[in-house]
């Protein structure tokens, strides 16, 4: 009998969620309750501000800074920008575009994605600057492996090496108003999700898979992967996908928080809707908001 190797499943990294305006996008998380890093810029023309969450994930909300340089990286092979532009044609510029995991060596992780057949293209290896919120100056370097299906054109995966992360005090970036600490679970959305059962396993690096009536899940390391039908999503999230609409779509994610009367408190303070459901507080997408965020208390 033949035996598989145990795994040991990445951690989610982070999520991007493409946005039109990085203001607008700071405007609505700051309402929200979050404390926003300074603007990043990538070599390659694309733009970001991140939310920084006590368990070493984050949220990254991707905007276009230079249009030209973008498009001549896509041309050049740049799967990172490639995949951003192609979300946005398809789905406009709001909205939740990639799952990131977290590994150690992305050079094995693409081999695996090449020999697996779901390799999304080259390795992206790149740097870009740094400022701590003491507005000291450092470089960030990352190395990229990507994965896809073609069943699924409006969802990417990627795994990114942290090849060199600041020495930073981040304490000040991960302390938000509404208390929130942890990336808890990654919603996505398919009217068969077992249909990518092997995709997402060899993404996560997690061979258990839990299958449910309503969907999958995978663990990650430190955060549930999971796949809804349709019932599921309305069910779980109040969120509505058309019954026949096929291949994955990233839709949700769960945050932890410490208190949630107080997120309740602070979201009506801001003018914020949100629908309570079963343990949770829904608040739905929203321009700078691409996605559905799930708080519950931890």
């Amino acid at each position: 009998m033949t035996t598989q190797s145990p795994r040991t499943p990445h951690p989610v990294d982070h999520l991007v969620l493409p946005t039109a305006d990085l203001d607008v996008a700071r405007d609505r998380l700051g309402k929200l309750g979050f404390t926003v890093a300074p603007v990043g810029k990538h070599p390659f023309g694309t733009e970001n501000v991140c939310v920084f969450l006590g368990d070493d994930a984050f949220l990254e909300f991707l905007a276009i800074g230079q249009r030209e340089v973008c498009e001549a990286e896509a041309r050049a092979g740049n799967v990172f920008v490639a995949r951003d532009q192609a979300y946005r044609f398809r789905c406009g510029n709001e909205g939740f575009s990639a799952l990131v995991m977290g590994t150690r060596n992305a050079e094995r992780d693409h081999l695996a994605f090449v020999e697996a057949g779901i390799s999304a293209g080259a390795i992206l290896n790149f740097s870009r600057p740094f400022v701590t919120p003491d507005g000291k100056e450092d470089r960030a370097s990352f190395r990229l492996a990507f994965a896809a299906d073609l069943r699924a054109p409006d969802a990417f995966f990627f795994t990114c090496e942290r090849v060199h992360a600041p020495n930073a005090d981040r304490s000040q970036l991960q302390a938000h108003a509404n208390g929130a600490v942890s990336l808890r679970e990654v919603v996505l959305s398919e009217v068969n999700p077992t249909d990518f059962q092997y995709l997402l396993q060899e993404v996560v690096n997690q061979r258990d898979v839990n299958a449910h009536s309503f969907g999958m899940d995978l663990r990650a390391a430190n955060a549930n992967v999971s796949v809804l039908s349709p019932q599921g999503l309305h069910s779980f999230f109040g969120l509505e996908a058309p019954g026949v609409e096929r291949g994955l779509r990233l839709r949700a994610f769960v945050v932890g928080v410490r208190d949630l009367v107080a997120v309740e408190s602070l979201l009506r303070s801001n003018d914020i809707p949100f629908e309570p459901r079963g343990s949770r507080l829904i608040v739905h997408k929203a321009p700078g908001q691409g996605a559905a965020i799930a708080f519950e208390a931890v």
